[in-house]
């Protein structure tokens, strides 16, 4: 796993799972499937790009950003709306225990933040 403040996750959201699959798939060789260590979440999947991980949400918005494996989310969060930054949604705990917040830079750019289970 990266090190803390590190680049560690990414995330692409999508109305249409079937195509983003197909297309990041035939682009680049990635295979995405359900992993219930990561997600219980049956529209959660993972991505595994051969070389680092991330999951394909289904939902009604498309988007797609990184995340940073940060110590405390709830300090970092902090420090980002100490920054000039906004926090988008609240530091909350996903059903196999991963803490996470997504949050605004300065300019409106979307990124997450987590911790892995304890």
């Amino acid at each position: 796993m990266p090190g803390f403040n590190d680049v560690a996750w990414f995330e692409i959201g999508t109305a249409d799972p079937a195509a983003a699959e197909r297309f990041y798939g035939e682009v680049f060789g990635w295979k995405i499937a359900q992993d219930s260590s990561a997600s219980t979440d049956p529209a959660y999947r993972v991505i595994d790009t051969g070389g680092s991980r991330g999951g394909l949400s289904t939902g009604t918005e498309d988007y797609a950003i990184f995340t940073v494996l940060v110590e405390d989310v709830d300090a970092t969060c902090r420090q980002v709306e100490q920054a000039g930054g906004r926090v988008q949604r609240p530091p909350s705990v996903n059903p196999v225990g991963v803490t996470f917040a997504h949050v605004l830079d300065p300019a409106g750019n979307h990124f997450s933040v987590f911790t892995p289970p304890k």
